[in-house]
């Protein structure tokens, strides 16, 4: 797998992490994924849509011990509900552990 550099802490924006996560999904063989953009059209989608290897990828990006909203749940469920790989995420290496658990859907985090 492609390495990224990232250093992330209570100090690092939401921003510099979703960056470092495109960085990395970008450099992986076989995976597409772009940023969102918020609007009132879109309210409560994922910051990460993309796919990798065949699957669909759903990611909410939080800075560590954030949290998402009720809006923002329900909306990664219907994605999972899909059959995406659906989850909230505060680094890098969280999207490494379960990109390397997809065979299984119930690798998300909540």
């Amino acid at each position: 797998m492609a390495q990224a550099s990232y250093r992330e802490d209570c100090t690092t924006s939401e921003k510099a992490i979703v960056n470092s996560i495109m960085r990395y999904l970008e450099k992986l063989p076989g995976c597409y994924v772009v940023k969102t953009h918020g609007s009132i059209y879109s309210a409560g989608q994922p910051d990460l849509l993309g796919c990798y290897q065949g699957r669909t990828l759903a990611l909410e990006v939080k800075r560590p011990g954030g949290k998402p909203t009720p809006l923002q749940l329900a909306v990664l469920k219907k994605w999972e509900a899909a059959g995406a790989i659906a989850a909230v995420v505060h680094s890098v290496e969280e999207v490494k552990e379960i990109l390397g658990g997809m065979g299984s859907v119930e690798q998300a985090k909540w």
